[in-house]
């Protein structure tokens, strides 16, 4: 959504002399500030960052945010040398300040840059120092297919709903294929082609039974058998096949 703000400020002196009817008006107007160019209107801000934050009592803290068209963003982050490796994730809903130039949320502030990210200290400034390199995040480019842990987030069109584990698949660079189905473990092949092609070979799966996730289960085995193409945009992986609408919808986990 574009938006301007316009600052205008108009001096208007009325001078009253005995003996003279008179009325003097001076009309002052600054510059327009042009809003239309800032970093939420101008740049191709959606999508992952990632870096490893300055930490007081660890190594470092690996971070990944991702930032969201819809207003969302998650972010991700483990505690380097602390030995348990625990990924904690926070989602919630992120506003701009009224320049277009950073995003705030739940008491982080981020200065949005060209395919970068910058935190801010409490007060909107930008960090200084030997540390401040460590306070810029980069924008990851698309994802690629092999080597990523990818989420099933939707199928056939509606949200996943919650199971007794999380469904994913992982797509080795050898060919194979793991991961869970949201009940019972998975694992595979596939060959993946030029234009974005790609195809599943029967997946053999763990015997366990649960109930309430066998439906979900099942639709993820049929996107597994129909699919015949992809795409990737950012960090969302989509299973198609030929021109219908997308089969199911994967994110990114960067941190696991």
């Amino acid at each position: 959504m574009t938006f301007k703000k316009i600052i205008l400020n108009g001096a208007l002196l009325s001078l009253a002399m005995l003996g003279v009817a008179a009325c003097t008006t001076i009309a002052k107007t600054e510059p327009v500030a042009d809003m239309a160019h800032n970093s939420k209107n101008s740049l191709d801000w959606a999508g992952a960052y990632k870096g490893t934050m300055p930490c007081a009592d660890c190594e470092g803290i690996d971070t990944v945010i991702t930032l969201k068209q819809d207003g969302t963003y998650t972010s991700q982050t483990k505690y380097l040398g602390k030995g348990d490796d625990k990924v904690f994730t926070e989602n919630g809903k992120f506003s701009w300040s009224e320049d277009g130039s950073t995003i705030m949320a739940d008491g982080m502030r981020l200065k949005v840059g060209e395919n970068h990210i910058t935190w801010l200290d409490g007060d909107g400034k930008v960090i200084t120092g030997d540390l401040a390199k460590m306070f810029v995040l980069q924008k990851i480019a698309d994802t690629p297919l092999a080597e990523t842990y990818w989420k099933l987030v939707e199928i056939n069109g509606q949200p996943v709903k919650p199971t007794a584990s999380e469904p994913y698949m992982i797509l080795k660079a050898d060919g194979s294929v793991n991961g869970s189905s949201g009940c019972n473990r998975m694992m595979g092949s596939y060959t993946a082609k030029d234009m974005g092609r790609i195809s599943f070979g029967q997946m053999a799966v763990t015997k366990m039974f649960c109930m309430k996730d066998m439906e979900t289960e099942q639709q993820f085995y049929n996107v597994l058998s129909q699919a015949d193409n992809y795409t990737i945009v950012g960090d969302t992986l989509q299973l198609n096949k030929a021109r219908m609408a997308p089969l199911a919808k994967f994110e990114a986990v960067y941190l696991r």
